[in-house]
This record gives structure tokens, C-alpha cells and sequence, in this order.
């Protein structure tokens, strides 16, 4: 304030003016600011969630890459198995089963020498860290190819299907996995079906059967066991297969000594039949990629998926296995029963891989709540 010769009072505005201009300023800057840092993280979180599409992208190709591969490896022993074992009469699966662990062990041991895999060295707690899966793993095979030599394709691939309830009620006591309402509703459909070829079966067998109820327990115990041991275990998925081979060698020789079964498959009369030859290799070198791709699927995926895989593949088994080894008897209920086992298997791969991207993306949306910006 100022004041005239002329007795006037004027108000001198200018340095409060100044000071508004400053205020305005101010709020500019830090309205700037803000907004700059919102735009900041709003391109962090876009960045964030690309990224996280990309790994689930991934994954799900894993998923499907690993089931399929272990559905094609599965149908591919399933039928050189049968064909040797039943058109060619080999008197021998234990014989079989022992080809396939020496397999697995050549194979993988060449891979490690070369540096194409790598698993832990023996030690002396190796047995302990792997336990129970060699002896799951050798009764699992021996009793496999026992079913598949006793039983007609098609009454194998229906029998099969237990293993997927076992698989289920295992996963929950062990893992605390709980199978949602539409994947319980495909499992007991699988079983119905099963059950309906089952009672119709116009070439029964008692020890085949037999056979394949061992081997559904098997094979559900090492799917649940193989999941726990690759989530605790550091000897990885090439040190299962390895070791698993590696421990059970000398027993299941033992076991085709004691049998008789290791004099019989040597005599047997075929070995200088070349086509013989080559399907018994096969059979052996597929028994350590169905190892190999049943890991991974269990990896990726879970031991139900797996089981259930394994399964499906059998609809190429079950209609293929009516012209392969020539045992099988048809019969109306057999078929309708196979069909909705069939049915229910597919119901049960879309329940799986459909992919709920909705739920993914909120789930992967980023939250600034509680951050400092």
C-alpha cells in the first residue's frame, strides 16, 4: 500500500499477483507430475501384462506340446508292444521290460557323456530321494506289457480307464488336488463306459485282468509320486528316468532268471528275422521315450491330465486293436460302452485346455494399492 501527495490511498496488486503466479505454477508442476507418473505406470503395467500374456501364451504350447507327445509315444508302444508280444508270440514281457530299462539306461547315459543332458551323480541317498518310484516304475511297466500280451487292445484300453479314478482320488490325498464338478462328471462317465464294455467281454481273461487293475494302481501312484518328486526333488526329470532304470535293472534280470523267462525269449526263433528285430528295438527305445514324454506332460500339466492322455490315445488303440493281434471278439454293448468312455474322455481334454483368459487377465492385472508413487 501506498500513499499520494494528493491524500488518495492506492493498492500496490503487483507482489500479490507475483505470488498468485507462483501458486498457479506450482499446482501446474505438480499436476504435471502426477499425471506423468500416472502415465509412467500405466506403461509399466501394460508392459507388465504383455509380458505375463506372452508367458501364459507359452505355457499353454508346453501344455499341448507335452500332452501330444505323450499320446503319440503312448499309441506308438502300445501297438509295437502288442504286435510283438502277440503276432509274433514273444513268450517273454518280462524279457521286454528288461530290453527297456537297458534303453533308457544306454540312452541317457550317452546323453550325459555327450552334454546333451544333465542329472545329479550317484550318491548315496539317491535310492532314498526317488523312493517309491523305481519299484512303481518296474511293476508299472512289467505288469503293462503282461495286460497288453493277455487282453485284446480294445478291452486293455477300456480296463485302462480305472487308472483315471485311482489318479484322482490319489491326487487329492497326496497333493490336495481337487478336481473341479465338470472334470468329476468326465472321470465317472470314463468309468461307466468302462465298466459297460467290461461286462461284455467275449474273450475274458482273469490274469489279464488282473494285470491291468495292478497296473491302473501303478500307474496312478507314478503320476502323483513323479509330480511330488519333480516339485522337491533336484534330481530333474532326466535323473527319474536314469535312476529309476538305473536301480531296477539287476532286479527285473533277477526276475527273468528265476522265471525261466530270460531262457525262453534267447531261444525264442524269430531273432533272425530282420522286421522282428527292428519292432523289438523300437519297442525298447519307445519304452524310454514314453518315459521321457510321461514326465513331461506330468510336469506341465498334472498327473490327472496325463492319465487321461493315456487314455485317449486309446480311441486310436481300441478301433485299430479290433484288426491288430486278432483276439478281439466283438459285441454291441462292448462298442456302445467304449463310445461313451470315448465321449467322456473328450469332455474332459476341453474342460482342460480351454483357456479362461477373462479370469487370467484379472488375475494379472497390476495393483497400486499400498505403493509409493
Amino acid at each position: 500500500m501506498s500513499m499520494s501527495r494528493g491524500g488518495n490511498t492506492t493498492l500496490d496488486l503487483q507482489p500479490l499477483l507475483a505470488e498468485s503466479d507462483v501458486g498457479n505454477r506450482e499446482q501446474e508442476e505438480k499436476m504435471g507430475g502426477s499425471a506423468d507418473r500416472a502415465s509412467l505406470l500405466n506403461g509399466s503395467g501394460s508392459k507388465e501384462l504383455s509380458h505375463r500374456e506372452r508367458e501364459d501364451s507359452a505355457l499353454f504350447v508346453k501344455k499341448i506340446g507335452s500332452a501330444l507327445f505323450y499320446g503319440l509315444s503312448s499309441f506308438m508302444i502300445t501297438v509295437v508292444n502288442k504286435t510283438v508280444l502277440t503276432s509274433y508270440h514273444f513268450p517273454s514281457f518280462l524279457f521286454l521290460s528288461l530290453g527297456q530299462l537297458t534303453a533308457s539306461i544306454v540312452v541317457l547315459g550317452m546323453g550325459k557323456r555327450l552334454k546333451l543332458v544333465n542329472f545329479p551323480p550317484l550318491q548315496r541317498n539317491t535310492f532314498a530321494k526317488i523312493f517309491p518310484l523305481p519299484l512303481i516304475f518296474l511293476g508299472n511297466m512289467m505288469f503293462g506289457l503282461g495286460g497288453t500280451k493277455t487282453l485284446s487292445l480294445p478291452m486293455f484300453a477300456a480296463l485302462r480307464r480305472f487308472s483315471i479314478l485311482m489318479t484322482m482320488l490319489l491326487e487329492l490325498k497326496i497333493l490336495g488336488l481337487r478336481p473341479s464338478n465338470a472334470v468329476q462328471v468326465s472321470v465317472y462317465a470314463m468309468i461307466g463306459g468302462a465298466l459297460l464294455a467290461a461286462s461284455d467281454d467275449l474273450s475274458f481273461n482273469m490274469r489279464g485282468y488282473i494285470y491291468v487293475m495292478i497296473t491302473n494302481a501303478l500307474t496312478a501312484s507314478n503320476g502323483v509320486y513323479v509330480k511330488k518328486k519333480l516339485d522337491t526333488s533336484e534330481i530333474g526329470k532326466y535323473g527319474l528316468m536314469y535312476y529309476n532304470s538305473l536301480f531296477m535293472f539287476l532286479p527285473a534280470l533277477a526276475l527273468n532268471y528265476v522265471t525261466g523267462d530270460l531262457d525262453q525269449a534267447l531261444n525264442f526263433g524269430q531273432w533272425n528275422d530282420l522286421v522282428f528285430v527292428l519292432q523289438f528295438l523300437l519297442s525298447c527305445v519307445m519304452g524310454f521315450i514314453l518315459s521321457y514324454s510321461t514326465i513331461l506332460c506330468t510336469q506341465f500339466n498334472s498327473a490327472l491330465t496325463t492319465t487321461i492322455v493315456g487314455c485317449l490315445k486309446n480311441i486310436c488303440v481300441t478301433y485299430l486293436g479290433m484288426f491288430i493281434g486278432g483276439d478281439y471278439v466283438f459285441s454291441w454293448l462292448n462298442c456302445i460302452g467304449i463310445n461313451i468312455s470315448v465321449l467322456a474322455s473328450l469332455l474332459y481334454t476341453y474342460v482342460t485346455f480351454r483357456r479362461k483368459r477373462a479370469p487370467d487377465k484379472q488375475d494379472h492385472l497390476p495393483s497400486t494399492r499400498g505403493e509409493n508413487v
